[in-house]
């Protein structure tokens, strides 16, 4: 197997999957209906202010999109790893190695160095980030689920 091994995306549910979609739907759409909205209902525009909608419309209508659609892909992903773990998971058993601290971001935590195995697919050694917890030390083992086919993984 030479994929590199790679954590699943958090689980969300199919009422949580529409709820985020929807909001990433809505993101998409206020630039192009305010420059609808300010061409065909608004009051008669000057070429400068017509060009300085347009650029404005074009800059924000952009933005929403091209986060709207990393934000849509992301939902799809979750979703699609939780059925390919669903699907074809295993049961394996994830032993940590090593615990270093984690200050990236707003949530601070511990990185983990994983060593997990199971039945039907090679041992492989990967990293993961999980909230502060004193029961995670050296030595000790977690749950996980993994794709035997690709790595895909998952610790409980």
């Amino acid at each position: 197997m030479t994929n590199t091994p790679r954590e699943a995306e958090s689980r969300i549910g199919p009422i949580g999957a529409l709820l985020c979609r929807l909001v990433f739907l809505a993101i998409c759409l206020p630039g192009p209906i305010l420059l609808i909205d300010a061409l065909k209902f608004g009051p008669p525009l000057s070429p400068k202010e017509f060009w300085g909608l347009l650029a404005g419309d074009l800059l924000v209508t952009a933005a929403g999109i091209g986060f709207g659609v990393f934000g849509w892909r992301l939902v799809t992903r979750s979703r699609r790893d939780a059925r390919r773990l669903a699907v074809a998971g295993v049961d394996a058993t994830a032993e940590i190695l090593t615990v270093a601290n984690h200050l990236g971001g707003e949530d601070p935590g511990l990185e983990l160095r994983l060593r997990i195995s199971g039945p039907g697919f090679a041992t492989f050694e990967a990293d993961t980030i999980r909230p502060d917890d004193p029961a995670l030390r050296p030595g000790a083992a977690l749950p996980a689920v993994v794709d035997p086919a690709d790595r895909l993984f998952r610790v409980g």
